[in-house]
């Protein structure tokens, strides 16, 4: 008997799945990008982000539990010491508005899809994520001493990705 991929048990389409497990690394990429940082504190956004996805396999919900498994088995475990790579952009204004529209398409497939537990719940992590790697490190400052703890460009962010989300 051939074994059918989990994300036909919630009722998703390869592709839709692919947007579901592609946007919480997204979501992290674009809020690490709303503020440069300097790659020290590039990297340790990166780790507190993969570390909350890798949390999400904990959830109660089974939609973010299918989906952070997914995605920790694509980029690596933290708790194995996986690191994800620092991606630099050129221009992040075009990452966050892409990962922003990605999210509106996401939360729009979820409404229909499942239901508002699980749709919530996924939002919820999301948002989660932002909120772990703007708050991992301090930008701005002085040789590492001083600044904001989440800058305005990455409060705006955050808060821009959960009003799309509507969580």
């Amino acid at each position: 008997m051939i074994e059918q991929p989990a994300y036909t048990g919630f009722g998703f389409s390869d592709e839709e799945w692919g947007l579901l497990v592609g946007l919480p690394q997204s979501v992290l990429t674009a809020a690490s990008a709303a503020e440069s940082d300097g790659s020290r504190r590039t990297m340790a956004e990166n780790a507190a982000g993969l570390e909350s996805i890798a949390a999400g396999r904990e959830s109660a919900s089974p939609l973010v539990a299918a989906v952070a498994g997914e995605v920790v088995s694509r980029v690596g475990d933290p708790e194995t010491g996986a690191e994800l790579p620092m991606i630099e952009t050129a221009d992040p204004q075009a990452l966050i508005d892409d990962v922003l529209a990605r999210a509106a398409q996401a939360s729009a497939l979820l409404a229909g899809k499942v239901d508002e537990g699980q749709a919530g719940a996924y939002r919820h992590w999301l948002v989660e994520i932002a909120e772990q790697v703007v708050g991992a490190a301090a930008s701005g400052g002085l040789l590492g001493l001083g600044g904001e703890v989440v800058s305005d460009s990455e409060r705006r962010f955050r808060d821009r990705l959960a009003q799309v989300l509507n969580d």
